[in-house]
C-alpha cells in the first residue's frame, strides 16, 4: 500500500527527515510514536504533497505508483487520505457542501455519476451519528466556530464519507477528551479492511488502548529508530523516549 525507501526531506533548508523508511501493507494499522521536532508532522505533510516541504532524496510508492510524480488532488483521487492535525476553517462553505463537492470529484474520477444532494444528505447525516456530531453541523461553514474536538470528528466524518483507501491521521487524538477518543477508535476500527491501511501519528499510547495496531514505529532524529508491537508503546510509557534511543 506504500512503501518508504530513505526518505529525507528539508523545511526552509533545514534538515528534518534524514533516511525514513517504512512500509504499511494493504489491510495493516501501523502507528508512528515520538518527541516533538522528530518529523511526525512533516512526514505527514510530505506525502499528502504540502509544497512547503522539500524532499532532497528517497522514494515513495503509493500502490505501485510514484507517489511524487503525483499532484496533492491525484493522490486524493488514488485514496490517499489526510487527517490534519489543525484542520482549517473555511468561511462561507457549508460543511454538506464540501463533503458534496469532495465526494463527487471522487466518483468523477472513477467514472460514476454524481451523487445527488438527498443521497448526500442522507449519508452524511448516517456518517455524524457514527463521530457523535448533530445535524446541524452540516449547514455551518467548515470548522467555523468548531471545538478543536468537533474539528477532529469533522475530519472522520469526511473520511467516512470518502471511504479512502490508505487513512493518514496527523495526531488526531490530540486535545480529545475519554468519549472523543472512544468516537475514534469506533470509527477507524469500523473502517479496518483488507483493502484499507492505516497510519497513525500520536504522541500519546491512549489512542493505541482503542486501535490496537499491528506494528508500532518510534520516530527519533528523522529517521525510524525501533519498530514492534504494542508492546513498544508500553516500554516508551515506562521509559520514555530517551530510554527508547539509549536502547
Amino acid at each position: 500500500m506504500l512503501k518508504i525507501v530513505d526518505l529525507h526531506a528539508t523545511v526552509a533548508d533545514k534538515p528534518i527527515l534524514q533516511g525514513l523508511s517504512l512500509e504499511v501493507k494493504a489491510g495493516e494499522v501501523h502507528a508512528i510514536m515520538g518527541p516533538n521536532g522528530a518529523g511526525k508532522s512533516t512526514l505527514s505533510r510530505i506525502l499528502s504533497g504540502d509544497p512547503n516541504y522539500a524532499v532532497t532524496s528517497g522514494q515513495v510508492e503509493f500502490m505501485g505508483q510514484d507517489l511524487f510524480a503525483m499532484a496533492p488532488e491525484e493522490r486524493a483521487r488514488a485514496g490517499f487520505f489526510l487527517g490534519y492535525q489543525y484542520p482549517v476553517g473555511i468561511p462561507g462553505v457549508s460543511n454538506v457542501q464540501f463533503l458534496r463537492a469532495a465526494v463527487n470529484a471522487l466518483r468523477e474520477a472513477r467514472g460514476e455519476p454524481p451523487i445527488d444532494a438527498m443521497q448526500m444528505l442522507q449519508a452524511a447525516r448516517e456518517g455524524l451519528k457514527q463521530v457523535d456530531l448533530d445535524n446541524s453541523f452540516l449547514q455551518r461553514p467548515v470548522n467555523e466556530g468548531f471545538s478543536g474536538g468537533e474539528k477532529k470528528r469533522n475530519e472522520l466524518l469526511q473520511m467516512l464519507l470518502l471511504q479512502p483507501r490508505f487513512c493518514l491521521l496527523d495526531e488526531v487524538d490530540s486535545g480529545l477528551d475519554i468519549d472523543a477518543l472512544k468516537v475514534v477508535g469506533d470509527v477507524v476500527n469500523g473502517m479496518r479492511a483488507p483493502d484499507r491501511s492505516f497510519l497513525l501519528i500520536t504522541h500519546y499510547r491512549r489512542l493505541l488502548d482503542h486501535i490496537h495496531p499491528d506494528k508500532v514505529h518510534i520516530l527519533a532524529n528523522g529517521k525510524i529508530v525501533a519498530s514492534g508491537g504494542i508492546e513498544l508503546a508500553e516500554e516508551l510509557e515506562r521509559t520514555g523516549y530517551r530510554g527508547i534511543a539509549a536502547a
